[in-house]
């Protein structure tokens, strides 16, 4: 059996996968991203909610609990408690060249937000993807462990933040690491305490280092923490 296939096996099956179209999730986002940009607290204990077809999310409770943010194909909204738009951004997408500061418009943080969340809950599924190519690497040491790998080139049409990215799983063929470019960044993003939510299994803690071009983590700063408390699809 390829690597993907038992990798989505382990993770609930391509047909349970295929059975959903919705997501609800509870969750907490920080780091040195956040609180350098200005905004530390505004993506803690938000619920994101979306659709697990279509790059759409929606975040009640950011910006203190005051304000909502949506993140659809064509374009970021910021909207009140009471549902008035407050903010529009048509179109959106980060400049390639685009550092962390970028990350101080709310719009652009929603942006940021709602395209990790998504990209995040819809792995490895989103590997199967038929214009996604994928083709296993050698397998990677990480301590006393050996993670097998996955290279997936992704296509222009899926927002992501980088085009290639390369995908860890350990012995038990769950997702333990990601390595992409970041506003600028190397980036590794390490994940683990998988619950399983309805049938799926979903890594509830993510943290996001710099790396080295060997590959080597870097312990500080952390760029990201993500929190999922509690999960469900449907």
């Amino acid at each position: 059996m390829a690597l993907l296939d038992e990798v989505i096996d382990a993770n609930g099956g391509i047909a349970h996968w295929e059975s959903l179209s919705r997501f609800t999730q509870h969750l907490s986002i920080g780091g040195t991203l956040f609180s350098g940009a200005g905004h530390a607290r505004e993506f803690k204990d938000v619920i994101a909610e979306g659709s697990t077809r279509t790059q759409s999310v929606r975040f009640t409770g950011i910006m203190g609990g005051e304000l909502s943010g949506s993140l659809q194909p064509d374009a970021i909204t910021i909207e009140s408690v009471d549902g008035e738009i407050l903010r529009t951004w048509s179109n959106p997408g980060l400049p390639f060249d685009a550092g962390p500061q970028i990350l101080s418009d709310e719009l652009h943080l929603i942006f940021f937000c709602g395209v990790t969340i998504w990209n995040y809950l819809t792995t490895p599924f989103l590997l199967a993807h038929p214009d996604v190519v994928v083709e296993e690497l050698p397998s990677w040491k990480e301590g006393a462990e050996m993670w097998r790998r996955l290279r997936a080139h992704l296509p222009p049409t899926l927002v992501t933040f980088a085009g290639e990215q390369i995908f860890y799983f350990d012995e038990n063929a769950l997702q333990r690491r990601t390595d992409h470019d970041l506003l600028g960044l190397k980036v590794a993003h390490h994940s683990w305490a998988h619950e399983s939510f309805g049938g799926i299994l979903v890594p509830t803690l993510r943290r996001s280092q710099t790396s080295q071009p060997d590959g080597t983590v870097n312990a500080k700063p952390v760029l990201m923490d993500v929190e999922i408390f509690d999960a469900s699809f449907e």
